[in-house]
């Protein structure tokens, strides 16, 4: 399902080309509904909770293995080495695929994410896309591309060799402020527009358009 309406997609697809008029830089949009599953984290948070389990269980032995007895009318129960370790496994793995099957609800799985795996997983996402589609695709290697991870409500901006050689990252702050404020008010395509904009504007500075200009990547905003 489409995270925005193609009236909104003209909206940044617009906004793009009327700030590629001024600059000889190439703008790329990309809006993610998330960048990662989150698969291993999921199995971790499992493993974790399975070994935790199994190591209180080395400390306190007695209170799995009474209310097993119990269930059968046992007393004073004795156990075989082997049975005590199948109890223990079986514990182990009941509690594995429990914690893992929770995780399957998706905003269970993206809760137990720590937000720098999630930052950093964006920025992966990010860089890659930006290799795949934009780097190195222009004539003056001045692609640059805002890209937004719905899910993770992270966004990067990932510059060419050229830009990130006259502009320093912290310059491009404004941008992300701009389509932050737009965000948080659900005004997404508005805020993507807005981060268009000051891009525009940075790139206009550094690399205003020339003559014989001619757009080398597509206008329209990318949603995957």
């Amino acid at each position: 399902m489409a995270i925005l309406s193609e009236a909104d997609h003209r909206r940044v697809s617009d906004a793009v080309g009327r700030a590629e008029q001024r600059t000889s830089g190439e703008i790329v949009t990309v809006l993610a509904q998330r960048s990662d599953g989150y698969s291993d984290i999921a199995l971790a948070w499992a493993a974790l909770a399975a070994f935790t389990l199994l190591t209180l269980l080395a400390f306190v032995p007695h209170w799995p293995l009474d209310a097993y007895a119990a269930l059968h009318g046992s007393w004073n129960a004795e156990w075989p080495d082997g049975e005590i370790f199948a109890m223990a496994a079986g514990i182990g793995i009941l509690t594995f695929l429990a914690v893992w099957l929770i995780q399957l609800i998706g905003p269970v799985r993206f809760a137990m994410v720590p937000g720098r795996v999630k930052t950093a997983r964006v920025e992966d996402r990010a860089i890659t896309l930006f290799r795949v589609g934009a780097e190195r695709r222009t004539h003056g290697r001045t692609g640059i591309m805002i890209y937004l991870s719905m899910d993770e409500h992270r966004a990067e901006i990932v510059a060419d060799r050229s830009i990130a050689e006259q502009v320093a990252d912290h310059v491009w702050g404004d941008a992300m402020a701009a389509m932050l404020v737009e965000l948080k008010e659900g005004n997404i395509a508005s805020g993507m527009v807005a981060a268009v904009e000051r891009v525009g504007a940075v790139l206009a500075e550094h690399f205003p358009r020339a003559e014989d200009d001619v757009n080398e990547l597509p206008d329209r905003l990318i949603e995957i």
